[in-house]
């Protein structure tokens, strides 16, 4: 190699290096946080003359106003940026916060995006056991508790321990010793907020419905597992929630017990025997405990991936799990453009779907939820044909897999069944339509003129296994 092309090749290594050191110090994973000498920071911001808390960090600002405060039009009357910088929001304007809204920052060639949220006082109690051992089920809509503890307990000293709203007051305070031979009143205070909650102690030592969770306590469930077991326990008399070890340690009795319901939510969902087990080791433990109950005469309600369950306790014929389920996330989960049902042609006249029957393309179906629902499409169903999955029709999965199906997709697929009960046994109901959903992250159902439907459905189940337990 001569001197010329030697120097060329040395170039050519250091172009190279100059190169990467440059990638490497320009990190693009976020341009909206590009900044120089912190010259492009959002200093002070006052809405209506409330003040602005900054987090620089996250870049967010959360303003706090009272408790009914319209936040529809709200001025902006002060705001304070680096010198030299702009802010893409002066004073005088007038903006909509009743959602969140974006004020970016330049200065230059950089800029930041701050995130400002109106936030209203809150004064809530968000968790409430007593003697650290029996949780409340909190009803919200009517400010109401109830705690159900054994009749041995005495009720006359119960220490509450109060979890609520940040920075929240309550009365009586958490940790003191209270009387709940009557319904007591427990007052949260914030600010311009308060909310007066009755907190009633209800005493049983059997339940007569349970729904059982992997997790320790009720406030320890995912959101859609959550939502599902406080409806139940509002909703259901003498209703409980216990945790699989709770079943697998004898911790309560069932002697009064006519129906057990599990809701398995999986974020992504589960596709094989392999996959539920490892994600619900304390379940297949308790395998011996839920088998007595349902051959007593206990009846069970499995929905989304607890459908698997029915093999695990060799209630199954064939002892196959469903061969088609899939699920996404709850945060990015997709937002439906219409309404989501399944059919239940040939089963309308069944108790499971007494009152929510619709025709809907011509057939029998169920509309489980409306436009803009935020859905994870976790689906736990059987495909039926020749193709694949191992049953070429209803009539051969039926007589194989030793149940009736109940509701069905649009491609056949089985997505609502039943295992009746043998005369000894108590009954079974699946449901594994990804249309069974109780919970919608970010997204408000309270209009949502069909998400009742899922309770409907749930209540009839229930009421029906109970008729079937023994």
């Amino acid at each position: 190699m001569n001197i010329m092309n030697a120097i060329k090749h040395i170039n050519k290594i250091l172009f190279i290096l100059l190169s990467l050191i440059f990638i490497v110090g320009c990190d693009d994973d976020n341009t909206s946080d590009l900044q120089l000498s912190g010259d492009t920071w959002l200093k002070t911001l006052k809405l209506d003359e409330y003040q602005g808390i900054i987090d620089n960090s996250t870049k967010s600002v959360v303003v706090g106003v009272p408790v009914d405060y319209n936040t529809d039009a709200m001025k902006v009357t002060a705001i304070e940026v680096s010198d030299g910088a702009e802010a893409s929001m002066k004073v005088g304007d007038v903006v909509n916060f009743s959602f969140p809204q974006t004020i970016k920052v330049t200065n230059g060639d950089a800029f930041l995006d701050y995130t400002v949220t109106v936030k209203h006082d809150e004064a809530k109690i968000t968790s409430f056991k007593l003697n650290n051992e029996y949780t409340g089920i909190i009803d919200e809509e009517n400010h109401s508790i109830v705690v159900r503890i054994p009749t041995s307990a005495d009720i006359t000293s119960l220490i509450p321990t109060i979890e609520t709203t940040e920075g929240a007051t309550v009365s009586p305070a958490s940790g003191q010793a209270v009387d709940f031979t009557d319904p007591v009143e427990f007052t949260v205070t914030y600010q311009s907020a308060t909310t007066v909650y009755v907190v009633s102690v209800v005493q049983s030592d059997s339940p007569s419905a349970v729904y059982v969770g992997l997790a320790s306590s009720i406030d320890e469930l995912n959101p859609e597992e959550k939502e599902a077991a406080n409806w139940m326990l509002k909703n259901i008399p003498n209703a409980q929630y216990l945790s699989f070890d709770d079943i697998r340690a004898d911790r309560v009795k069932l002697d009064e017990c006519k129906v057990i319901w599990w809701h398995l939510h999986i974020d992504g969902g589960i596709d094989s025997m392999t996959k539920f087990e490892a994600a619900a080791p304390s379940a297949v433990q308790a395998v011996s405990k839920i088998k007595e109950f349902y051959e007593n005469g206990g009846s069970l309600l499995l929905t989304r991936f607890a459908t698997f369950y029915a093999a695990q306790l060799g209630i199954t014929k064939d002892g196959n799990a469903p061969n088609n389920c899939w699920g996404q996330s709850e945060e990015t989960a997709e937002i439906t453009t219409g309404p989501w049902s399944f059919f239940v042609t040939n089963h309308a006249d069944h108790p499971l779907y007494e009152g929510v029957v619709s025709t809907i393309d011509g057939k029998d179906g169920v509309y489980m939820c409306d436009t803009g629902y935020r859905i994870t499409n976790s689906t736990a169903q059987w495909h039926i044909g020749s193709d694949w999955g191992g049953y070429d029709t209803l009539n051969a999965w039926e007589a194989n897999h030793g149940a009736i199906s109940l509701g069905y997709g649009g491609d056949g697929s089985v997505v609502a069944w039943e295992y009746p009960s043998n005369g000894t046994t108590g009954g079974v109901l699946c449901i594994g339509s990804g249309c069974y959903d109780w919970y919608a992250y970010g997204v408000d159902t309270s209009a949502d003129q069909y998400h009742g439907n899922v309770a409907k459905v749930t209540q009839n189940a229930i009421n029906y296994l109970i008729s079937e337990s023994k």
